[in-house]
């Protein structure tokens, strides 16, 4: 099963386009399983997003372009770059500020918990490499073996720079619990016979697909395991949409 998502119901401002994607299959949900929602935002440089709160959600800062200062209520002081991706685990509550330095376009994931009120916790990475270009790569999973950003469900989620000429599958044959979510950052690209343009997405079950480009395409990648346990009433990765 491949099902093109509707741009349409998309909420959001002129800075941030924000996806429930549990919208498209469910009148009570706004998450899918343990995806809880996907924003792409384009905010210019001199910004300021104010101290606020964050509950329950694991937030990944995914940006493609821009510098973004992060300060929270633990003190601590950071920078986000597209070379520099940072995971916050808000657990029982958690602040934090982001001050725009640099104009930024990229996604702040927000990943349902295994559990609520985990202890909260600010991870970094540094890829060698700010695009995998025509090869999935995992940049988060529950698994700290494989990826230092380490989700607290069982969710994995890839990346890829697919370039003119290539083409590409699932990064695994798909399996019967595991669903997936294809988000297009930016491009175009076709699945199977569906075009997708930036900030469209796809979900996929039960079926492998092959994704093509006619020029290049930026892919992000989004397994859930249908069977393993989420929390779903964080602040933003729950049902906070209005349902």
């Amino acid at each position: 099963m491949v099902i093109k998502i509707d741009n349409s119901k998309k909420a959001g401002n002129s800075h941030i386009s924000i996806l429930y994607p549990g919208l498209y299959l469910s009148k009570t949900d706004t998450g899918y399983y343990s995806i809880g929602r996907i924003d792409q935002a384009n905010i210019g440089a001199g910004a300021v997003i104010k101290m606020h709160p964050h509950i329950n959600d694991d937030i990944l800062s995914y940006f493609r372009s821009g510098k973004v200062k992060h300060t929270d209520s633990e003190g601590f002081e950071e920078f986000i770059t597209p070379g520099r991706l940072m995971l916050m685990k808000a657990g029982k509550i958690f602040h934090h500020e982001e001050a725009i330095l640099e104009s930024v376009e990229g996604l702040q994931i927000f990943i349902r918990p295994g559990q609520k009120d985990n202890q909260p916790e600010v991870i970094f990475d540094e890829p060698e490499e700010i695009y995998s270009e025509n090869k999935w790569r995992l940049i988060a999973s529950p698994n700290r073996e494989k990826t230092k950003l380490q989700l607290s469900s069982d969710t994995h989620i890839y990346d890829m720079l697919l370039t003119s000429g290539h083409t590409t599958v699932l990064p695994e044959e798909p399996q019967p619990d595991m669903h997936y979510l294809l988000y297009l950052f930016q491009g175009e690209a076709t699945v199977n016979d569906i075009q997708l343009s930036k900030g469209e997405s796809l979900f996929v079950k039960d079926e492998n697909i092959s994704i093509a480009t006619k020029d290049r395409a930026e892919l992000v990648l989004f397994v859930t395991n249908t069977k393993a346990p989420y929390y779903d009433d964080g602040m933003y990765s729950g049902n906070k949409s209005g349902l």
